[in-house]
């Protein structure tokens, strides 16, 4: 079955919420499974739970088929992510305009190609869907 993951912020912002729209019509049109991913962040203190995510998105968009919700613990969130796509094997990548700058910030640090669409592709073999603003 095809795998569509989408990192998402709590409280859903705006654009998380367009983010994740993206994803479900994706999911739903390929009849994929859908992975809402958020990272609480050690130094931010703020713990946010499956539950209380699950709820927020289910408020937004209804029940989801198929979908499950994923809360990871990290230092840095880009690589949180990363990690977590991996382990999913994910087909499809999500991310919010604002996920893909700092991932390129992040990578100008490692590298002298900001794409972070490339990269992510080499690197993950997987389709990355960037959503832009509204």
């Amino acid at each position: 079955m095809t795998q569509v993951v989408v990192p998402v912020r709590y409280p859903l912002t705006g654009h998380s919420k367009r983010t994740l729209a993206e994803a479900v019509r994706i999911a739903e049109e390929r009849d994929a499974a859908l992975t809402v991913l958020h990272v609480n962040v050690y130094q931010r203190g703020r713990e946010v739970t499956r539950t209380t995510l699950r709820r927020a998105v289910e408020a937004e968009f209804g029940r989801l088929a198929n979908a499950r919700y994923v809360v990871r613990e990290g230092f840095l969130v880009e690589e949180t992510i990363l990690d977590e796509v991996a382990a999913e094997d994910a087909d499809v990548v999500v991310i919010g305009h604002k996920q893909a700058s700092r991932w390129r910030r992040a990578l100008r640090r490692l590298s002298s190609d900001p794409d972070v669409e490339t990269y992510l592709r080499r690197k993950l073999d997987a389709e990355i869907v960037t959503v832009g603003a509204s």
